[in-house]
């Protein structure tokens, strides 16, 4: 016996007889694998093919027992909320130029699937540094809302208004952007550093004016050199253009302190590189300023000087439209010569043009024919190569702004402009006729020559703005018509648009399924 184990282990099954067993083995494992699988699958078919069925049963039987009276309802309270939507799209539309349901997709749909959102830029500091200076004018569009050059001070000319009208003579909306600006300019990281910095960085954005006034009078308390502070007070506290002028002289004083310190170490770091700027931002601004009071002043010469020598000390600060200020007083001169020097340096390819630079090339042009026109010699005898000129500059200067020609003409009143502009539109035809009517009326026949052309500009390509009303006004107004008329149809023919409503229903789930 025990021989015959021994003979039966010492047994080996011949190599290929294994490996044909092995392969027939796993070959009957994929088999039962597949078979298992389609049974799953044929069983999970009937299943669902069942539950199908129960469910389109389930919903004929529902839709059987619903009424023509419930139809009828649903397409009214659809027709009603549909033209509420309608409704409040197109108020908002005509209030603010944009269409709520885009807007909130924009803002909150558009960042959760991955999309890049489109906010306002943000505003252009005092930067000397000319690579970014050249970068900002390439790439700065035409129609958007600037500072205004040439704004009034708010204490001193703002307020007059107030007093006897009792009348905001801002917008809410034009002061808000004020105090981003003020915040740009005149703040910077280091300000932590310095408590009266600090306090002024509060009353920057502080919206009640006594606020801010009290404020600058702290932070002078903390440091009597700060310029800033000289700077708010001369805007908002100073009743008189020469009481503004005294702050702004001690603002000049102590900003030049500041500023050649700010030079000596802003190599050191990045943060005293960004004070440098903020420097800059002030002394620039307290220059201007004061070339401003001493043109309101009476003192146009010296303006003139303070204004070349500003942009001769800065030449890359372009972008801050010193060269406005700069035409208008010297207009105010009545140097005609030095006007056309300026605008010929300042022209519109390296420049983003303005309504300044468009209306007072036409004047410079007018001013060479307007004295001898006549529309009724014109019309006889033709143009003369001066005239077509003239006429032509009028064309490209209403072109860019169509505007102010009912400004200048006095068509329509003028009211007092406001801080911030927005370009080629009617806020930026106030700011120019506000300053600029005066220089127009001084040049004999300038101003019957604009009127006898400015009309033919007009044209049906330039209709200026056209705004195209958004989608989903036309997509909720479409829904509001639709259900409403689905709404009468229910109710002049009930049962045949049950039949209908019925069919599309068990359509529609069919498909879906």
């Amino acid at each position: 016996m025990v021989l015959v184990i021994k003979s039966f282990m010492a047994f080996t099954v011949p190599k290929g007889i294994k490996s044909s067993w092995t392969r027939l083995w796993r070959q009957d494992i994929i088999l039962y694998s597949i078979v298992c699988l389609k049974t799953s699958y044929l069983c999970f078919l009937v299943l669902l093919i069942n539950s199908l069925v129960l469910f389109l049963l389930t919903v004929t039987v529902f839709l059987s027992t619903l009424t023509p009276k419930f139809y009828f309802a649903l397409t009214v309270t659809s027709s009603f909320i549909s033209g509420l939507i309608f409704v409040f799209e197109w108020w908002h539309f005509r209030k603010y130029g944009t269409s709520f349901i885009e807007q909130v997709s924009v803002s909150h749909l558009r960042p959760l699937i991955g999309g890049a959102e489109n906010g306002p830029p943000a505003p252009v500091a005092f930067s000397a540094n000319s690579g970014e200076n050249e970068t900002n004018r390439q790439n700065m569009p035409e129609c958007k809302v600037w500072r205004n050059p040439l704004n009034l001070f708010r204490g001193a000319e703002y307020s007059r208004y107030m007093w006897v009208t009792g009348k905001e003579p801002l917008t809410y909306y034009d002061m808000n952007l004020s105090a981003q600006d003020h915040q740009n300019f005149f703040t910077c990281d280091t300000d932590a550093l310095r408590p009266s910095d600090t306090v002024m960085q509060k009353a920057w954005r502080e919206r009640n004016p006594q606020a801010r006034i009290k404020a600058a009078y702290q932070a002078l308390e903390l440091n009597n050199d700060c310029a800033t502070a000289y700077v708010l007070l001369a805007e908002e506290e100073a009743t008189t253009i020469v009481d503004a002028e005294k702050y702004f002289k001690q603002a000049l004083k102590a900003g030049e302190t500041i500023y050649r310190r700010s030079q000596n170490c802003h190599s050191q770091s990045p943060q005293h590189e960004a004070q440098l700027r903020r420097d800059t931002n002030v002394l620039v601004y307290v220059k201007r300023r004061l070339a401003m009071c001493a043109r309101k002043l009476g003192r146009i010469r010296e303006a003139v000087k303070m204004m070349r020598d500003l942009m001769k000390e800065f030449p890359l600060l372009s972008m801050l439209n010193i060269h406005e200020n700069l035409l208008e007083a010297l207009l105010e001169l009545q140097a005609y010569a030095d006007v056309q020097a300026v605008l010929a340096k300042y022209d519109d390819i390296s420049l983003p043009k303005s309504a300044a630079i468009c209306y007072t090339a036409a004047l410079l042009k007018a001013r060479a024919v307007s004295e001898r026109f006549s529309p009724e010699t014109a019309s006889k005898r033709g143009l003369s190569t001066a005239e077509i000129n003239a006429v032509e500059a009028i064309h490209r200067a209403v072109e860019f702004n169509p505007h102010v020609p009912k400004y200048l003409l006095e068509m329509k009143s003028l009211v007092l402009p406001p801080e911030h502009i927005l370009k080629r539109g009617d806020s930026e035809a106030v700011a120019y006729a506000f300053f600029h009517l005066q220089h127009w009326k001084r040049i004999e026949g300038a101003l019957n020559l604009l009127h006898c052309t400015w009309e033919g500009t007009f044209h049906e390509v330039s209709v200026y703005p056209q705004k195209e009303l958004p989608f989903f006004i036309h997509f909720t107004a479409g829904l509001c018509s639709f259900s409403a008329m689905l709404a009468l149809l229910t109710h002049q023919f009930p049962e045949l648009m049950v039949i209908f409503a019925k069919a599309v229903s068990i359509v529609s789930v069919v498909g879906l399924a």
